[in-house]
């Protein structure tokens, strides 16, 4: 048996349950959109995950230095011809810190997987700049853990600001329920 999560209708920006103001600004179809999402992370299992609080609370955090490369620039992600931090770079650095602050915290056979980003990339970084993000837990409902990412540069400015909402599955259950390629 199983039930939809009330969380997999929040919207990012608060806990507001649906109706709220908050909630309003969505839409309907914002709220039909999420309420359709797979199957693999949008209904609480009844198994093998019931019952186990995570060992995850507001407050959890890591961060993660990285220097600017050419690989990481614009020009070379394609996201546009500029030799600096591109964009694309700097949402894979949030994930990561994300990630790495759920390092060691999950039970044997669970991960974590992306459901939803929302990043403002403020200021450039130039290959060899060094690049801090800072990822904190703000939001534990069930499975659903929502993180504040921060990065800035070697002078403390801020590059970029966002948050990152990950998901805790089983990981045989989730990649189970993968398609094949081409199918």
């Amino acid at each position: 048996m199983r039930r939809r999560a009330q969380a997999a209708c929040v919207p990012a920006s608060a806990a507001a349950p649906v109706g709220s103001p908050h909630w309003s600004q969505y839409g309907a179809d914002r709220a039909e959109a999420v309420a359709g999402v797979s199957d693999a992370f949008t209904h609480v299992e009844y198994g093998p995950m019931a019952d186990q609080p995570l060992p995850v609370s507001p407050g959890t955090h890591a961060e993660l230095v990285h220097v600017v490369t050419d690989a990481d620039t614009a020009a070379a992600l394609g996201s546009g011809d500029l030799p600096v931090l591109g964009t694309p770079r700097l949402l894979a650095l949030a994930e990561a810190a994300t990630v790495r602050a759920l390092d060691g915290l999950l039970p044997d056979g669970r991960t974590s997987v992306g459901t939803r980003v929302a990043l403002e990339h403020l200021l450039a970084a130039p290959v060899g700049g060094t690049v801090t993000v800072r990822a904190e837990v703000v939001y534990v409902d069930g499975r659903l853990v929502r993180f504040s990412v921060i990065a800035e540069d070697a002078a403390r400015r801020l590059l970029g600001q966002g948050e990152v909402t990950r998901v805790i599955v089983d990981r045989e259950r989730f990649m189970a329920r993968v398609p094949a390629a081409d199918a």
